[in-house]
């Protein structure tokens, strides 16, 4: 899909740069799957803290039970 964008020549110069990319595509599509990687990571951290544990669960005897 061909899109025009209007892209501060400094900023995506900058990207190609430090990410070492060939062009200016390249630069682009890095960039964007890092802000979705980031993004549903960020999903991710929001849950920390909700969810509950059983606490006479025994981890270490889970490891040692025999697998069938």
């Amino acid at each position: 899909m061909a899109t025009n964008l209007a892209i501060d020549d400094r900023l995506i110069g900058e990207a190609q740069k430090l990410g070492r990319h060939r062009t200016k595509k390249e630069a682009v599509n890095a960039a964007l799957d890092e802000y979705v990687r980031r993004r549903r990571q960020l999903e991710i951290l929001s849950l920390a803290g909700t969810i509950e544990y059983d606490d006479g669960y025994d981890y270490k005897r889970e490891r040692r039970r025999k697998r069938i």
